[in-house]
């Protein structure tokens, strides 16, 4: 069976207001409260049966909570601000729909979750290519390749990548001297 909601600017106010009940709710707890209630939402969903529709957002839930515990990653104390209260959310025990509810019991977090990733997409992909960049180095090099690996080997690889294809791409169209015989560059 497929369900599908559609969610107007007036049910997304709800969801918005609901943020911002729990930021104001929040605002005692620590980093590790945040995360800590997040993680356990996280968990709470792994060991029991959710709609894929849960499921893949409480993967992205994994991924923020990462972002925030990552040291290699590096964030700026304004990014960790921002993703911190972005989970405030998850640490409020009265939100939209009660956990304990069979099935439905997540659909609410799943759905702030949606909202959450939209906000912080670039960041999010951002880190996900420095994850799977990390698990590559470990494939090819081995466990001990990752110690140290952080932002910046990430985003040196990044240059070296796109200004390689640069050149590919130079070679493969032909250089300006193929042209004719004219070239830009050429001393005669």
């Amino acid at each position: 069976m497929r369900v599908v909601i559609d969610l107007s600017e007036e049910d997304l106010e709800h969801f918005r207001g609901a943020m911002r009940r729990a930021k104001e709710a929040a605002q005692h707890l620590s980093p590790e409260e945040i995360t800590g209630a997040a993680q356990k939402l996280f968990e709470d969903t792994q060991g029991v049966q959710v709609p894929e529709f849960v499921s893949s957002r409480m993967k992205r839930l994994g991924t923020l909570i990462g972002m925030v515990h990552d040291k290699n990653w590096g964030i700026t104390d304004a990014e960790r601000h921002e993703i911190l209260s972005a989970l405030t959310y998850f640490s409020d025990p009265n939100d939209a729909i009660p956990d304990t509810i069979p099935v439905l019991g997540f659909l609410d977090d799943a759905i702030m979750i949606e909202l959450v990733v939209e906000e912080l997409k670039h960041e999010i992909d951002a880190y996900e290519d420095f994850c799977s960049f990390r698990a590559q180095t470990i494939a090819d090099q081995g466990e001990g390749a990752a110690d140290g690996l952080d932002r910046d080997d990430w985003l040196q690889q990044r240059q070296d990548e796109l200004l390689d294809r640069m050149r590919g791409r130079r070679s493969r169209d032909g250089s300006y001297g193929d042209r004719g015989g004219f070239s830009l560059f050429s001393i005669r």
